[in-house]
């Protein structure tokens, strides 16, 4: 996939960023999902009172895909994150390990192995689902 297309997903996640609802952690996160029809979705964390109730940013734009575009092929995913107005700015950002088993769900309805970009100060971190979640379980797995 071309640098161009990797820098205009990664900046369509750090916009997603600046909805986050974060008052508790102040860590704004943003995800900008590419499907095969040139489609981005995004979603930014969303935290809750109860701490177990937040969503994450990956998390918020499956369950966009999933139930307005429908299940288009996963292409890439973009993934950033920090202070509130500097999403890219701090650590690298990766999906957390439950984000990996959502995204390996559309993924797999898809049949693809999507890249992922994890943005951060340090630069960004290129990745292959597979290689975030090796020997994943999935719909397959329930035939």
């Amino acid at each position: 996939m071309s640098d161009s297309k990797r820098d205009a997903l990664i900046a369509a996640a750090r916009k997603a960023a600046a909805g986050a609802y974060a008052p508790y952690s102040n860590f704004h996160v943003g995800a900008a999902l590419l499907l095969a029809d040139g489609s981005v979705v995004t979603g930014a964390n969303v935290e809750n009172a109860s701490y177990g109730l937040a969503l994450c940013a990956e998390t918020v734009a499956v369950a966009k895909i999933l139930s307005t575009v429908g299940r288009g092929k996963l292409e890439a995913v973009a993934v950033t994150g920090g202070a509130p107005g500097a999403p890219g700015e701090g650590p690298t950002v990766t999906p957390c390990g439950r984000c990996r088993q959502v995204l390996n769900e559309i993924a797999q309805l898809g049949g693809s192995d999507p890249v992922i970009w994890c943005d951060g100060a340090d630069g960004v971190l290129e990745l292959r689902l597979s290689a975030l979640l090796p020997h994943a379980f999935g719909p397959a797995n329930l035939d």
